[in-house]
């Protein structure tokens, strides 16, 4: 049983948790004031990690069909049968009961919007069969994050996690459609809405551009409501370093630099932009 679950963590990149957990942190810390208090900040911890898990858990049960006939998810576990459908609806089970538990301990509020995203997460996997928006549905998947945790500290709603999740929406519907690129050649034969699918490989780099240069000024737009100063900006400047450093590899490469460019880059530009903000307020509350 340990084994197969072991195996399940594997195949759903458990560690790539690591993409939204410093855009909820970053919520929480420029929620304020001061640092977050352990006890949310542990609730909110195991809220994303449970969520993610759930996520992907039921993006590769619905898409295991699919996943056999792509020689690029051929090898994941359901498909070559390492482990039962049935475990992974246990384990996503496991997880939902975990995110909704954790939903309860941050407040009636959370509890209350805990479906929005689970139902997001749930029919994601469907977008992909009909429309090449399926990329902001995911991008709407992570970017709750922020905004998610911003309201476990405060119980109510605000303009800047709201530039937060616009941001992380933005930023994740463009790296996803840049990583669609690996499929092109698939989508289009198995009639997959992919946006470089739908429209080639030149216009979805225009459209990842535009998107990330959208990303930014959110994020700018969020620091300024959240109240951060220029240690913020120091941080926001360095992400947009990694970002145009991703599109150059992107545009260098092509997809044999895809997952330094996917994996590498924006794992460091959700570090980069949370310990800013976490110096900021650090600096902020030394000060005061």
């Amino acid at each position: 049983m340990f084994a197969k679950a072991k195996i399940f963590l594997q195949d759903i990149k458990l560690e790539h948790s690591i993409f939204a957990l410093p855009f909820a942190w970053l919520g929480l810390f420029m929620a304020g004031p001061g640092w977050p208090d352990l006890f949310v900040f542990a609730w909110v911890t195991a809220a994303m990690v449970s969520f993610r898990t759930l996520a992907m858990g039921l993006n590769r049960l619905f898409d295991r069909s699919m996943d056999a006939l792509n020689p690029r998810t051929e090898d994941r576990a359901l498909p070559k049968k390492k482990i039962r459908a049935s475990l992974v609806w246990t384990l996503a089970g496991a997880a939902f009961l975990i995110f909704e538990w954790s939903a309860y301990q941050l407040g009636a509020l959370c509890l209350w919007l805990s479906p929005v995203p689970v139902i997001l997460a749930t029919l994601y996997p469907f977008t992909k069969r009909f429309t090449w928006f399926s990329h902001f549905v995911l991008g709407g998947v992570l970017g709750i994050a922020p905004y998610g945790a911003w309201i476990a500290v405060t119980g109510q709603f605000a303009w800047a996690p709201a530039f937060l999740t616009l941001g992380v929406t933005c930023w994740v519907a463009g790296f996803d459609a840049i990583y669609a690129l690996q499929d092109i050649d698939f989508d289009i034969k198995h009639g997959l809405f992919s946006f470089p699918a739908k429209f080639g490989i030149a216009n979805t780099l225009r459209l990842t551009r535009g998107l990330h240069v959208l990303t930014v000024l959110c994020w700018a737009v969020a620091g300024f409501l959240g109240g951060m100063g220029m240690i913020y900006g120091f941080g926001l400047a360095a992400a947009v370093f990694f970002l145009i450093g991703e599109h150059q590899l992107v545009r260098s490469f092509g997809i044999a630099k895809i997952n330094e460019a996917f994996f590498l880059m924006n794992a460091v530009v959700s570090i980069t932009l949370f310990l800013a903000v976490v110096l900021d307020v650090t600096l902020k509350g030394s000060i005061l």
